[in-house]
């Protein structure tokens, strides 16, 4: 008896090395082929003007707090858009929000109070009248002492159609900012309208009942929500050691906390290339989630990427980071 309890000891032990040994080959970087393409790099928000991020709660105005500039550009408008793909983005990502008739502006902000020289909400005012905002009022470093951008956003916020008519062969990461299911159908109907070509060049993040309903008008658009992250990354942290992509993890966008990431099965580049095969990005941010603004914007930030890092990056500051992959050349 002692010696058949050995025996099935011995097997029960050499069952749970061998599936050790699996789960290493099977989710190891070391044996994987080199991915040697430079990474990609989104710019949120186009190139904005950066601020202190210690303390902030969801109503804390950052244009209060912002550094002293060492560069002219806006967030969410045409030039901070253009400047970042001039730098070297490969996505630039902006919000939107509905307007009163039933366009979208693109800025960032819940309400109108911090930035502008107005109150309210984007949806109490047409489009026409949000031109007529100064988008630039409300920022200064030295506890207003100065605004050095007052007066020089005036007719500076962009609808979407100016957006997408202006840069219609660039990709982009369009956040909508509410979660009003009406508003992820109002921008499904409007996205419907453009080429397809140009429709699958975009990618849209939220709320997860907007981006539901915008889902059902458009099957194919690549979207993101707390609920699509959830349906695909659940399954795979319970048998993605298998090798096995969850069909949730299929056409999708996954936003990637730095910290979160080294859990992740096969992390990083197994896990690149099976999320590569599923035609779904994974885009690393910075910080461990708490804070998805949070990005990699400076070159200490970027050693903290696994070496040969090739996945997306999320940046503010695509002016410092780019210059880093000069070899990189853009394909937008």
């Amino acid at each position: 008896m002692n010696q058949w309890k050995k025996i099935v000891k011995s097997k029960i032990f050499l069952f749970f090395a061998l599936l050790l040994v699996f789960v290493y080959l099977n989710n190891t970087s070391v044996f994987t082929q080199k991915r040697d393409n430079d990474p990609l790099l989104l710019a949120h928000r186009g190139l904005a003007q950066m601020f202190m991020m210690a303390g902030i709660q969801n109503d804390t105005c950052t244009a209060e707090r912002i550094y002293k500039p060492d560069h002219p550009y806006l967030e969410n408008t045409i030039t901070s858009i253009n400047v970042a793909f001039q730098k070297g983005a490969d996505v630039v990502e902006f919000d939107v929000h509905e307007t009163k008739d039933k366009q979208f502006a693109v800025f960032h902000d819940w309400t109108l109070d911090c930035r502008t020289n107005v109150k309210g909400e984007s949806k109490d005012y047409t489009m026409t009248e949000l031109k007529k905002v100064d988008i630039g009022y409300g920022y200064t470093y030295d506890q207003g002492k100065t605004y050095p951008f007052r007066g020089k956003g005036i007719g500076l916020m962009p609808s979407l159609t100016e957006v997408l008519n202006r840069f219609s062969d660039k990709p982009f990461l369009i956040h909508i900012k509410s979660n009003d299911p009406k508003e992820g159908k109002l921008l499904a109907a409007y996205l419907a309208k453009l080429p397809k070509n140009q429709q699958q060049k975009l990618t849209v993040y939220g709320g997860d009942e907007p981006i539901a309903t915008l889902k059902q008008t458009l099957p194919n658009m690549r979207v993101m929500s707390k609920a699509t992250m959830k349906s695909c990354l659940l399954p795979y942290l319970s048998i993605g050691w298998t090798g096995y992509v969850p069909p949730a993890c299929e056409n999708t966008q996954l936003h990637i906390p730095e910290k979160i990431a080294p859990w992740l099965w096969g992390w990083p580049n197994k896990l690149l290339n099976r999320m590569d095969q599923a035609n779904t990005r994974v885009i690393v941010v910075g910080g461990d989630g708490s804070d998805f603004s949070s990005g990699f914007d400076t070159p200490t930030d970027i050693k903290r990427l696994p070496k040969d890092y090739s996945g997306w990056i999320w940046t503010n500051r695509i002016d410092k980071i780019a210059p880093l992959y000069q070899k990189r050349t853009n394909p937008h």
